[in-house]
């Protein structure tokens, strides 16, 4: 039989003369249109790809990816068809970190891309280029170009940068860490210098710049986008920014500043907000450091019932999890279609009785689980296809994706200084240990069933969650179990919210009355009045209530 094909990836003495760690990533596609490793997903149109990690690869050392290393939708080379593929590579490079507690570990650190192999700086890449592939052949592919640094954002009038160094976690890290957050401020800040305001934090993935405001109008020369089958979203989110920003400046808008956190790390584009035994003291350091800095220096009233949270997806589950973990330092949150708030629907797996994540398992047959569904039900990701994809992109839970940051932040450390496998990335079978230190310390519904006595009053009003419900990643399913409890609830009752979208998808969050495609862009204008609301009927006794009203 004819050998199977294999390739050859190096890079000169030009681009680096010394030697580098980190995974080599090697994508095959059938699609012409954009470069292969912004190609890269899970599902049906999946490209190909290869992935190994390499420790002091050296200037012209040819290193092989051939049908031993494992890929993804075909776990061998020896799999994929012969043909014409448009090939890419990418080197993601590794920083070596010396932990406080003597672990040694690599990981990608973040470049200011928001945790992002095939954008991140300083990465090599190889130019795509066409090839006809068949058996025996070896292509040479040279990682001759290095993604550039990213030019970071200006101030302007209403949104401010601020960057500091995190004592909690530069120790935890052994190396200067630093946090981030994008400052929105209300209009009249500076014409009213004896203000104090409230402050809101808009949780979400990494923001290159506080997301959908702008003072510019729309350009009415901009060429119509299509997105998600929406005609002209580009213009829409034009449309919706603008909008925003008149309300934001006009007479009857409530006066705060909304912040947004940049809080990407080794592992992920943001640290989910709380302390982690992999992560480290994420939670302490944005509550007790970047926050009270934020507020001091734009004068926020830097007091719990003036904070309030509100997010979507990762940024529900932030703005949720941050008011349960520490529920005197925040007012209320609304956290629209969140991640699994109870591990018995951790989407589509129970990790307490389910033995295995990527299929239900019977006497005589098994059915793969599914991870992502459209309104009707249909399936077009499975759990094994985003967890394979995963571990090709990373092994030891590095590659930047939603299963391994999850168990970044939920798992304890292992003895090699990684996060502890919820489950066996390849096999799908769960580590029961692992799902039992899960429950106590991140199930957040069974957190607070558990906690009430001491919660519950510290809760009391604060908690709304909103979700459709046929969102994509069945995450309505765990919201279904947190509400079964949350009304079960006395002395006190929990008196928030929980609501559901009919039909609706990811991301849902609380408007019945307009599209998603509409909705999702209106964040601050749906929860900023509401937290107004609360703040009117909840401050204490000689709290400042007239100053930011203007």
């Amino acid at each position: 039989m004819p050998e199977n094909p294999s390739f050859s990836i190096s890079f000169s003495s030009e681009i680096s003369k010394g030697a580098l760690d980190g995974r080599l990533i090697l994508i095959l596609s059938r699609d012409h249109d954009e470069e292969p490793r912004f190609q890269v997903r899970p599902g049906v149109d999946a490209p190909q790809i290869f992935g190994l990690t390499v420790e002091g690869m050296n200037p012209d050392e040819a290193i092989l990816v051939d049908e031993r290393v494992f890929g993804y939708p075909h776990d061998s080379l020896s799999y994929v068809p012969e043909g014409e593929y448009f090939v890419q590579a990418v080197l993601h490079k590794y920083d070596t970190f010396n932990l406080s507690n003597g672990k040694t570990v690599q990981l990608p650190m973040d470049q200011g891309e928001g945790q992002q192999w095939q954008s991140s700086p300083g990465n090599l890449y190889s130019e795509p280029r066409m090839i006809k592939l068949k058996a025996g052949d070896i292509v040479h592919l040279s990682l001759d170009m290095e993604i550039e640094p990213i030019v970071p954002p200006v101030d302007t009038e209403f949104i401010k940068h601020v960057k500091i160094k995190s004592k909690l976690l530069s120790e935890f890290w052994g190396r200067d860490m630093f946090l981030g957050a994008h400052v929105l401020l209300p209009a009249g800040f500076a014409e009213h210098p004896q203000s104090r305001y409230p402050l809101a934090v808009f949780h979400g993935h990494f923001p290159a710049d506080f997301d959908g405001f702008s003072a510019e109008p729309p350009d009415p020369n901009l060429e119509c986008e299509h997105v998600g089958g929406v005609p002209c979203y580009n213009r829409i989110r034009q449309q919706e920014a603008y909008d925003f920003y008149r309300k934001w400046t006009g007479p009857d808008f409530p006066r705060m500043l909304i912040i947004q956190i940049q809080h990407a790390n080794p592992y992920f584009d943001d640290s989910y907000a709380v302390n982690s035994a992999n992560l480290g003291p994420y939670g302490d350091a944005i509550t007790y450091e970047l926050i009270p800095y934020i507020e001091e220096k734009f004068r926020g009233i830097g007091e719990g019932w003036a904070r309030f949270l509100y997010g979507g997806s990762t940024g529900g589950w932030e703005a949720f999890g941050v008011q349960v973990l520490y529920p005197d330092e925040f007012n209320g949150t609304f956290a629209a279609c969140p991640d699994s708030l109870d591990f018995r629907h951790y989407q589509s797996v129970n990790i307490y009785q389910d033995e295995n994540a990527y299929r239900m398992i019977g006497p005589f047959n098994t059915v793969e689980r599914p991870a992502y569904r459209d309104y009707l039900g249909n399936i077009t990701v499975s759990m094994e296809d985003e967890n394979h994809m995963e571990l090709v992109i990373g092994d030891k839970g590095r590659s930047g994706g939603q299963w391994d940051i999850w168990e970044a932040v939920y798992s304890p450390m292992g003895p090699d200084g990684y996060p502890m496998r919820i489950w066996d990335k390849q096999t799908g079978y769960i580590n029961k240990e692992v799902a039992e230190y899960w429950k106590e310390n991140y199930d957040m519904r069974y957190i607070l069933e558990r906690d009430w006595q001491e919660l519950g009053p510290k809760l009391e009003g604060k908690l709304h969650v909103l979700v459709g419900d046929m969102d994509n990643f069945h995450l309505n399913n765990a919201v279904y179990l947190l509400e079964e409890f949350l009304e079960s609830t006395t002395e006190p009752y929990y008196d928030g919210q929980v609501d559901y979208g009919d039909r609706q998808e990811h991301c849902w969050n609380g408007d019945h009355d307009n599209p998603l495609y509409i909705s999702r862009l209106r964040y601050n204008t749906m929860y900023v009045p509401k937290i107004l609301d609360r703040l009117l009927t909840t401050a204490p006794e000689g709290a400042d209530l007239e100053s930011w009203r203007y």
